[in-house]
């Protein structure tokens, strides 16, 4: 029964059709053929028999060239990124010459990473940019700058905090070598990324980064965030080290960290004392124009191709500005032009909305460090220490413009008051001690800025009192500065007091109670006290009783003192010959209207001694600081020139006889000897017919006064014989003849 049950049921089947279910496909037929076939690909190219490999391609450990390396930078697990920035480090360093082929594919490849979300990534690559920009030259890395700084600035304003803060550390190393095209349009004034980096910086500190009609910053901002004191010392550090680059551009390409034997000597704070910037630019270019003159040998036929004068005519550059006619109405504009200080007014006004802007964030870093800073504990955190001098750093770059260009009633006199108030929170702990000797130079540093600041105050208040003298012409004085009170002035002239004793002290070696050995004063310290020196001999004070010598002789005295002893081989000598020597010609310089004015000063024998000491600085240093010598040379042939009360008669022929062992040595037992005349180099002919003109002058004073001085003039015609200065030597000696 059931075996026949089953055949019915396959015989159904047979004849049945199978019923198609939705979406299923056709069931093949179980004597189908598979005709399909599979086959198997080479992954890996480097085992392709058909790519032949290039054992000369530069590879790291790993085997990884330069396109793998660049490949895994974009690659999403982010220890694959921060080995891929490890990895083109040790390429780099391994094969250097990829560098000039692939500069651009390689700065395309890590822009992308400055805003990484991953701290690793972003660490690996401030390391390897602080490793790379310096061996780049300036030439093949400024094109690549604006992308660099347009990735950057992007990142400075990332949600994430930490990131904005790296963003500032990459700025760091952009400014370290090329800082020009970091601030380049950070006023305004052109085109470039500064303005972006500034409006950064802000963002950064919740400071506000839009300037309204009103000059009333406003917040930009959402979400305020609360720094770190170690996050805020970044910020404000690069900050101070930007607004310095902005405001005092460094020219002719040079690097901030200028030699001890190539640091200029700064003038801008005897600007305020000239009747008009043409007359300071005089006084200022006396020591700059032989450095900067063109030296022309006289020919009889001369090419005249090849000279450039600039008193030739020239029809071309007379056509090319446009046709104007100025009328009498036209006299006072050309008057405020010409008394316009360097810099554009809009610079000075921006200068003066950050300083408001940044005025609470200068504040809160001064109450916030001083009393740890100073607080004489040994264990105090060096962050603190650091954050406050930034702080003060940042005050002097803005203040010391503002102050110097005086743009307006209002704004001087709130500028006056904000820098003021900010002084007053240190005052209290000035000069300041360091707790420990290893950060000695750094409270050294913080003593200089405080008068550095304290100064601008009190040229302001100097330029207060004199403005209505007789000896300032009205009509060159646009801006009036308000009126000090009088409980501010007598705060101002006990400041003045303290940084008077302080700066006294440090230029005579004294150093600190608590130190060991006075510290030398470095030509960098030197260089910043001179706005404090100047400002305090300029000091309006009581006069004197009883004998009293007030605090503006003392720090002559001091001044004087400290250029005597320096000897010639230091590296702050120069510096000192020159700023004795600018002080020494405002006796009679044009258009000055200072108050202080050496003939009156009080030390007539110091400055003499000064001046005869100057022929023994010559001999030593001669050979070794060209710089030095010429200087020396130019001031005394200005003195001999313009009749300086330091130089009589009698000193005329001390300085002839201090002069004979420059050009020649009598020796008891070897004879006559070449001096160092002879070790000048006759590429520098300047220098030697500079010298050979100051000994004409000096005889030819001599001969005026019915003296002659044969020893001198035969050792200067020993010295020249035979040399291309001979001739030169006759022709002067002959002009200085009297007829």
């Amino acid at each position: 029964m059931p075996k026949s049950s089953k055949k019915r049921k396959e015989k159904v089947a047979d004849f049945s059709r199978a019923k198609l279910k939705l979406g299923k496909g056709r069931k093949l037929p179980t004597n189908a053929v598979d005709t399909s076939f599979k086959a198997r690909s080479i992954a890996l190219p480097t085992q392709s028999i058909t790519v032949e490999n290039d054992n000369n391609l530069p590879v790291t450990k790993r085997k990884q060239s330069f396109n793998d390396i660049r490949s895994l930078m974009r690659h999403y697990n982010a220890g694959m990124r921060k080995d891929a920035i490890l990895s083109t480090r040790e390429l780099l360093e391994d094969y250097p010459e990829i560098l000039n082929t692939s500069i651009t594919s390689l700065f395309s490849a890590c822009v992308r990473l400055i805003g990484d979300e991953d701290a690793g990534v972003r660490r690996a690559l401030l390391s390897l940019f602080a490793w790379l920009l310096p061996r780049i030259s300036r030439n093949d890395l400024t094109p690549h700058i604006p992308v660099l700084l347009l990735f950057t600035t992007s990142a400075q304003t990332h949600i994430f905090p930490e990131i904005r803060i790296d963003a500032v550390r990459f700025l760091d190393l952009f400014l370290d070598v090329v800082p020009e095209a970091v601030v380049d349009g950070w006023n305004g004034s052109s085109p470039g990324h500064g303005k972006r980096v500034l409006d950064g910086y802000l963002g950064i500190l919740s400071a506000g980064t839009k300037f309204g009609d009103q000059e009333i910053a406003q917040a930009t901002s959402s979400a305020t965030v609360v720094l770190s004191p170690q996050s805020r010392l970044v910020v404000l550090r690069s900050l101070s080290r930007f607004l310095s680059h902005g405001v005092y551009p460094i020219s002719d390409g040079s690097s901030s960290n200028h030699s001890p034997n190539t640091i200029a000597l700064p003038t801008w704070y005897m600007q305020p004392s000239f009747r008009s910037p043409p007359f300071y630019e005089e006084h200022a270019y006396i020591f700059r124009r032989a450095r900067e003159a063109k030296n022309m040998l006289w020919t009889a036929q001369p090419e005249f191709e090849s000279l450039d004068e600039d008193f030739v005519y020239d029809p071309a550059a007379v056509l090319a500005s446009s046709a104007t006619v100025a009328t009498f109405d036209d006299v006072p504009d050309f008057v405020m032009e010409a008394n316009e200080p360097s810099g554009s007014s809009s610079t000075t006004l921006l200068l003066i909305r950050l300083s408001r802007t940044l005025y609470p964030i200068l504040t809160a870093a001064l109450l916030d460090c001083a009393p740890v800073v100073f607080s004489f504990n040994e264990n105090s955190p060096e962050t603190d220490l650091l954050l406050l001098t930034a702080a003060l750093k940042i005050a002097r770059t803005l203040y010391s413009v503002i102050l110097h260009r005086n743009s307006g009633d209002s704004d001087l006199a709130t500028c006056c008051q904000e820098l003021t108030t900010l002084l007053g929170y240190l005052t209290g702990y000035f000069p300041f001690r360091p707790a420990h000797p290893e950060v000695e130079t750094a409270f050294q540093d913080l003593n200089v800025i405080f008068c550095e600041l304290t100064s601008l105050v009190v040229l302001v208040s100097t330029q207060t009192s004199t403005s209505d003298d007789h000896h300032r012409n009205p009509r060159f004085s646009r801006t009036k500065v308000p009126p000090v009170p009088a409980i501010a002035n007598v705060k101002l002239n006990v400041r003045a007091d303290l940084v008077s004793s302080y700066v006294i002290r440090l230029l005579r070696g004294e150093g600190e109670p608590s130190a060991q050995l006075p510290r030398p004063v470095s030509p960098m310290v030197y260089v910043a006290l001179l706005p404090t020196i100047w400002a305090l001999l300029n000091q309006v004070t009581a006069p004197s009783t009883r004998g009293e010598t007030t605090a503006s002789s003392s720090v002559l005295s001091a001044t004087l003192d400290h250029a005597l002893r320096v000897t010639s081989s230091s590296s702050v000598k120069r510096l000192t010959v020159e700023f004795v020597s600018r002080l020494l010609l405002l006796e009679k310089e044009r258009g000055y209207g200072g108050r202080f004015n050496p003939r009156i000063a009080g030390e007539d024998r110091r400055f003499q001694e000064w001046v005869l000491h100057l022929p023994k600085v010559l001999w030593e240093s001669s050979a070794d600081n060209l710089a030095t010598s010429e200087i020396i040379v130019r001031v005394l042939l200005c003195l001999l020139q313009r009749g300086s009360f330091v130089i009589q008669h009698e000193h005329v022929s001390s300085l002839a006889s201090r002069l004979i062992p420059f050009f020649l040595i009598k020796h008891s037992t070897r004879g006559q000897l070449s001096g160092p005349f002879n070790k000048i180099p006759t590429s520098m002919p300047h220098i030697r017919r500079l010298i050979l003109d100051l000994c004409a002058t000096i005889l030819g004073d001599r001969m005026r006064g019915g003296e002659r001085d044969e020893e001198l003039y035969e050792a200067v015609c020993t010295a020249v014989e035979g040399t291309a200065e001979a001739n030169c030597w006759i022709r002067l000696t002959e002009a200085m003849r009297p007829s």
